[in-house]
């Protein structure tokens, strides 16, 4: 494919001057969300074979506790995307992005090698709470700074496609999270990993992000010297400020709140939650069987992102959200309802993988639309903030209540819960969303669809 932007106009962002500057800074800056979304889900992924090491097994309530401490790091996504938000929207987005994943490392190696409740009692669990927590909030700087940068990283009439892989390489961290366990049960017995090789997991994550943070030097700035300087001399006191966003720019925080709701409770129902009943369909003596069903689906799912970026840059967004909606509220109840009665491999496998090509829609195009409702002053803050918000009443939340309502015998109200939620976006997708318009990022960087940008009024 030829690079057919149009006319790029000079402002606070620097447009890519080739697509190959613009792939190698998405792989710089996908990298680092690929170990950081690894961190977040090796938790998900080894939690019930640690739950022992942190709460008393005759405890019934022990699961819960483990997955309430995963909701609870959600509290701290939105502090992140707030303080990450205004750094990167008044230092750049390379020093905050370089911020987050040293956090993440450091959070990583002391799980890793924390003492356990028969050493240190109940301070076991307090520590982990803690790293979890710095955790969420590395995590909630991560997810609006990356999608900022990977937006304005991006040729315009390939920034779905481009920017797609930051879920490309979300996925890609509950994948390589998945296959970590997968290795280790294929190595160690199941008592052996529960009693230590859950370890080993944290310690790659540490390690990985090490790494990244190496890689994440030599990355190209996305905002203007002019811009920073700007900021730097004071003459822009709008750039990260929370004031600017809630007075200027509440519109579109609002709708990158309501876009995300459905996205992220359907997100965590799908890929949190069913993984969760597939493994305790096929039970500790096919531990194997589920592992691969979970790792197939996912590597599925990673796979899904790229093509419906293409999609995108070819119909627009919108009709990518739509069709998340519409099937989301159509087929929660069928994966909820069905995957927990089924025993063949095979139709566990089909069953979530029609929920992942659902979820496609929204998640291959989710970054993108985001980035492109804000300026550049005020991009990451509005983008992180909105999605952390929702993220962490909606989505971090799904796992612990679909616990919840499985212990107390209704899934039923849960299944409603999401489908309501998802119908809510829905609404918003069709009514609030216009597709193939101009945006702001248009006007910084030229029009993704070929129109001229002083058009724009």
């Amino acid at each position: 494919m030829s690079d057919r932007t149009s006319p790029v106009p000079t402002g606070p962002t620097r447009a890519p001057t080739s697509t190959r500057r613009a792939v190698l800074n998405t792989v710089r800056g996908s990298a680092g969300n690929l170990v950081e979304w690894y961190d977040v889900y090796v938790y998900t992924v080894f939690a019930t074979y640690f739950e022992a090491q942190f709460f008393d097994q005759d405890d019934e309530n022990s699961t819960l506790y483990i997955y309430a401490i995963f909701a609870v790091t959600f509290l701290m996504r939105p502090v992140g995307s707030w303080f990450f938000g205004r750094y990167a929207d008044r230092r750049g987005r390379k020093a905050a992005l370089m911020l987050s994943i040293t956090i993440m490392s450091s959070c990583s190696f002391l799980v890793a090698i924390m003492p356990t409740r028969e050493v240190i009692g109940w301070w076991a669990a307090v520590i982990l709470i803690l790293a979890r927590l710095l955790q969420g909030f590395a995590t909630g700087g991560e997810y609006g700074t990356s999608a900022t940068y990977m937006s304005e990283a991006a040729t315009a009439n390939r920034r779905g496609f481009l920017s797609s892989f930051q879920y490309v390489t979300l996925v890609g961290g509950h994948v390589l999270a998945q296959f970590t366990l997968l290795i280790a049960l294929s190595v160690l017995d199941v008592d052996a990993v529960s009693d230590w090789g859950w370890r080993i997991g944290f310690f790659i994550g540490g390690i990985s992000a090490l790494v990244v943070l190496w890689m994440r030097r030599s990355m190209d700035e996305s905002l203007s010297d002019a811009h920073l300087e700007a900021i730097r001399e004071g003459k822009d006191q709008s750039a990260g400020s929370l004031k600017a966003l809630f007075t200027t720019h509440w519109r579109p925080l609002l709708l990158v709140f309501l876009i995300t709701a459905g996205g992220t409770v359907a997100f965590y129902t799908y890929t949190i939650n069913a993984p969760a009943i597939v493994k305790s369909t096929f039970g500790k003596d096919q531990a194997l069987t589920g592992t691969w069903i979970n790792l197939a689906g996912l590597i599925f799912l990673m796979l899904l992102q790229p093509i419906g970026g293409l999609l995108s840059d070819r119909v627009g967004r919108k009709p990518l959200l739509v069709f998340f909606g519409i099937g989301g509220v159509l087929y929660t109840y069928v994966l909820l309802t069905y995957l927990p009665q089924t025993e063949s491999p095979l139709m566990a496998f089909a069953l979530t993988a029609v929920g992942y090509v659902i979820l496609t829609g929204y998640t291959s195009v989710n970054a993108i639309v985001k980035a492109e409702l804000f300026p550049a002053e005020i991009r990451a803050l509005g983008v992180g903030l909105g999605y952390a918000l929702a993220n962490s009443a909606f989505g971090g939340t799904a796992p612990l209540l679909y616990q919840g309502a499985k212990s107390g015998d209704n899934i039923g109200w849960f299944i409603f819960y999401v489908t309501v939620i998802i119908s809510i976006s829905l609404l918003v997708y069709v009514f609030a969303l216009k597709n193939k318009s101009l945006t702001v990022l248009d006007r910084e960087q030229g029009s993704a669809w070929l129109q001229p940008t002083s058009a724009v009024k």
